[in-house]
């Protein structure tokens, strides 16, 4: 009683500084692999299924890691959580750096996936060392970094690795991620472990979602498949229906889940992560769909860019995606969650539906584009600042974390989606997708994205403020 009344620690402007570098060099660190999967892909010899499940790996151990993150973080302190995780993140940015074949490359990417549990421990310090109303703008400044981080990454990860090599472009971000750990452990307080009961790991939930999650990737990947290969996809939906079933049970049993589902009977969680999936679906087909149509020289369609000029036309989304952040904290503090979702919702429904309607000239996807970035930062930092500051102080990364995970697996569904339906689409006697395919895609992420707002309109005022 007496620890938890006595007055918390501030956190000075300093440790603040020191962990926006962090959450701006892991966002780089994760995003490298995408836009120089191609150059990879020659570089390693990999088959496109090779260079699928390198795209997804780090999304995949990033899901697994942050529940346990959070929940580690809550019991025995964020920043000696943070600083263990972040050293895991920087020897696998190193093994990156250094391998040689793909078997070496996957496994560096595994252990950067530890990187995606920054976030719940880095809110957990947030919301132990600063006021509530503070702590609101100050995630929201954490989120937009780290997604800001992210398209930095994707901007310069193919200059580096065409003018350096592929290994400075998993270099340098793991050389400032190092730099940026040693000054937060020097320069963030202390904060007090919370509870400690049932602090062991949840080894079974841990292998049964792992096991539904990989199920879940190999589904999505050969949902275009489905005609050639029905029994396996059939076989499939029952082998993820089983690990999903048993997973929720043991999770329900557990004294000290991986996962507590019983923190999604809280409204302002649950309804979060629903509205958090939703969001990302559609962001994650733009993400996908726009440098692809960038790329594209079809017929009457496309504009042929290689990555350069690609990095170059989606930098505003970058500056959009990077400002979403700190402005959805301060829309959240000022108007509401729910007001600020509900702009974001509409904002990205608009504009996906337009680029499907519309998209004959290069500004017409670079305008979309920003917009899309921009909404999607006000709806994430809108939805992870009510959810943290909506459940008690020592529950903070577990809800974050299930928030957080819903952002993965949005974004992994949303990209695979994607990627069938331009799959589908290529003609036969052609490896160019048809325009309508484009179409199809856009549209359907605008549909799933308006379908926040019937979501957004059941939530009481209340509970999202």
């Amino acid at each position: 009683m007496t620890e938890a009344a006595s007055p918390p620690v501030t956190m000075g402007k300093p440790a603040l500084v020191a962990l926006s570098a962090l959450a701006l060099a892991t966002g780089a660190l994760e995003s490298v692999v995408t836009p120089t999967l191609p150059l990879l892909q020659r570089e390693l010899g990999m088959s496109p299924a090779e260079g699928a499940l390198l795209s997804i790996v780090l999304l995949i151990t990033g899901a697994l890691i942050t529940p346990i993150a959070g929940k580690l973080g809550d019991r025995y302190g964020g920043k000696p959580v943070l600083i263990k995780l972040m050293s895991v993140v920087s020897v696998g940015g190193l093994v990156s750096a250094l391998a040689p074949n793909l078997p070496v490359l996957l496994f560096g990417q595994v252990l950067q996936g530890a990187m995606v549990g920054a976030l719940p421990l880095s809110f957990i310090l947030v919301r132990k060392h600063l006021p509530a109303g503070d702590a609101k703008v100050a995630i929201g400044w954490v989120s937009g970094l780290f997604v800001g981080g992210g398209m930095v990454g994707t901007l310069t990860a193919g200059p580096v690795a065409e003018q350096l090599s592929r290994h400075w472009m998993f270099a340098l971000p793991t050389i400032a991620v190092i730099v940026s750990t040693m000054a937060l452990n020097r320069l963030m307080p202390r904060d007090s472990p919370g509870r400690s009961e049932g602090a062991r790991i949840d080894w079974p939930g841990f292998a049964l979602l792992s096991a539904t999650l990989v199920t879940l990737m190999l589904l999505l990947a050969l949902a275009s498949d489905v005609a050639s290969k029905p029994l396996v996809v059939v076989g499939l939906v029952v082998l993820l229906a089983a690990f999903t079933a048993g997973w929720v049970a043991v999770e329900r049993r557990s004294a000290a889940p991986m996962v507590d589902l019983r923190m999604l009977a809280q409204p302002a969680v649950w309804k979060s992560c629903l509205l958090t999936f939703v969001i990302c679906v559609g962001t994650a087909c733009a993400v996908y769909l726009v440098p692809q149509l960038f790329a594209v020289s079809g017929d009457g369609y496309g504009f042929g860019a290689g990555a350069t000029l690609i990095g170059f036309y989606l930098l505003p989304g970058a500056v959009a995606a990077s400002l979403a952040g700190p402005l959805g904290g301060i829309g959240t503090r000022r108007f509401g969650s729910r007001a600020v979702v509900t702009t974001g919702a509409v904002m990205m429904a608009v504009a996906l539906l337009a680029l499907a309607a519309v998209h004959t000239e290069v500004w017409h996807l670079i305008v979309a584009k920003a917009l899309i970035a921009l909404a999607n930062g006000l709806c994430v930092t809108a939805m992870v600042s009510s959810t943290a500051t909506s459940v008690d102080q020592g529950d903070t990364g577990i809800a974050t974390s299930l928030v957080l995970v819903t952002r993965v697996l949005g974004f992994a569904v949303g990209v695979q989606f994607s990627g069938a339906v331009l799959t589908a689409g290529i003609p036969a006697g052609s490896e160019v997708p048809a325009e309508s395919a484009f179409v199809i895609g856009l549209v359907i992420a605008g549909v799933v994205t308006a379908l926040a707002l019937l979501i957004t309109r059941t939530m009481r005022k209340g509970v999202t403020e």
